[in-house]
């Protein structure tokens, strides 16, 4: 993903700041334990359409 693209995007819910995953091409936040979709090249900020995440996801991808 663009480094630009990633220093401007926050989470829609928390105002805090997203982390890339490369492997399923999603952005999320540690804080609301969301992920969202980047569809053909586009980041999906919808709340309601993002994925709800394991604490335990979240510490594995923290740890790469």
């Amino acid at each position: 993903m663009d480094a630009k693209i990633t220093e401007i995007l926050v989470c829609p819910l928390c105002k805090g700041p997203l982390l890339w995953n490369e492997q399923k091409k999603e952005f999320y936040c540690r804080s609301d334990m969301k992920a969202f979709p980047v569809i053909d090249g586009i980041p999906c900020m919808v709340p309601t359409e993002a994925r709800e995440m394991k604490e335990e996801e979240i510490e594995k991808l923290d740890k790469k």
